[in-house]
């Protein structure tokens, strides 16, 4: 699995997590999120969840206010990506108890952890939510 970038928008454009794992100068990703966020939030929700811009293939949900965007290779599957992004959402669901945009700009570090647990290099690497969070619990616990 390549997994060139995550990003995570709410509905007026605005980007609350963007995690690159390609580099790409700030301009080239300012650029990009604004055509990709422009394109997905155009689409109506009887489109499909996969757009194909430049040279990635975005897969994107929506969850409440939210919508949560993965850039990957053409030749990814979408439908796994799609379970990727609704793991990442269980998981913080299950850290925050029904999470929403505030939560994420209020712990935007513990968001990044998540993210880095479970994502290395842009290859999926973990899938427990256990796992994913062991590591975040036992830092609650020390702190």
């Amino acid at each position: 699995m390549t997994i060139r970038f995550v990003l995570f928008v709410n509905k007026q454009g605005q980007t609350r997590v963007a995690q690159y794992y390609e580099h790409l100068s700030l301009d080239e990703r300012r650029a990009l999120e604004g055509e990709i966020v422009r394109k997905c939030l155009a689409r109506t929700d009887q489109q499909c969840s996969f757009v194909e811009h430049r040279n990635y293939k975005v897969v994107y949900r929506r969850y409440a206010s939210l919508f949560f965007l993965v850039g990957v290779d053409n030749d990814e599957n979408e439908l796994a990506i799609l379970e990727f992004i609704h793991l990442l959402v269980e998981t913080m669901d299950r850290h925050f108890g029904n999470v929403c945009e505030l939560d994420i700009m209020f712990h935007l570090e513990k968001v990044h952890f998540m993210l880095e647990e479970m994502v290395m290099n842009g290859c999926i690497v973990e899938t427990s939510k256990q796992n994913i969070l062991a590591p975040i619990q036992l830092m609650e616990k020390t702190s």
